[in-house]
């Protein structure tokens, strides 16, 4: 399965939320493969402890072969590197992705990633974290999945941004990939003892829209993650939202 973790609004958990169910599959015995494509490079150095910059191996190396011609190119399998945990494998991001960005977008290198991730075949379960916009990276990223994850985090510009995302990756599937599904919307940050969250989540709910049933509360046990550069699975297996997102693991796998 390929899943893009995708929301256009920044600081809504995109990269918590990849690499901490992508480490709960890899701690699981199932060999997973998380693709940064954000040039912040978060998911990266939370999976590594090295800044993407320093990493040997990265996306920009993929994207940047694509433009040249001739023969010498690597295999997007050369550029895979081992996380910090067993059988958790990244393409690592890279702060100069930026510089390619319209380079591929007028040679329409937008198919580029789908065709490599479906040359690995089955080999792993992968998971892509995406840039903060509906740029070339994140459109790659959606042509090249089967299944979108949205994170949502339970305030009025957030639902207002949800409808155009939604609107857009209806356009997207239909224009250039008819495989993708959106799996559902990820609600984080939950506070269950506010009203507005309840509120927004209940209005989704009756307009028909996927909100999953898990909810992915606030904690300072992910800023610690953060820090440690280590999922909550490995940090603090029992925390309660490590449990959080170990249900979300088994609703989406089940």
């Amino acid at each position: 399965m390929r899943r893009v973790v995708f929301n256009q609004k920044g600081g809504v958990g995109k990269s918590s939320i990849t690499c901490n169910l992508a480490a709960i599959s890899a701690a699981q015995g199932v060999p997973t493969l998380v693709i940064d494509l954000d040039p912040q490079g978060n998911s990266s150095h939370y999976l590594t402890g090295q800044a993407a910059e320093t990493l040997p191996d990265s996306m920009f190396d993929f994207f940047e072969q694509s433009l040249t011609l001739g023969g010498g190119r690597r295999a997007l399998t050369d550029l895979i590197q081992p996380s910090q945990y067993e059988n958790l494998y990244v393409l690592a991001a890279h702060p100069e992705l930026e510089s390619l960005e319209a380079k591929l977008e007028s040679r329409y290198k937008i198919y580029k990633l789908k065709e490599a991730l479906q040359a690995l075949g089955n080999d792993y379960q992968i998971w892509i974290d995406t840039p903060p916009a509906l740029n070339f990276f994140s459109r790659s990223a959606l042509i090249a999945a089967q299944r979108c994850l949205i994170p949502f985090d339970c305030d009025a510009f957030s639902r207002q941004a949800l409808y155009s995302l939604q609107a857009a990756i209806d356009e997207l599937r239909s224009d250039h990939n008819e495989d993708l599904a959106i799996e559902g919307i990820v609600v984080n940050q939950y506070n269950a003892q506010a009203n507005l969250p309840r509120q927004l989540i209940e209005e989704l709910l009756s307009e028909q829209h996927p909100v999953l049933p898990v909810h992915l509360t606030s904690s300072v046990k992910m800023r610690e993650s953060h820090q440690l550069s280590k999922p909550l699975i490995h940090s603090a297996p029992k925390h309660k939202l490590t449990q959080q997102f170990v249900a979300l693991h088994e609703l989406l796998n089940g």
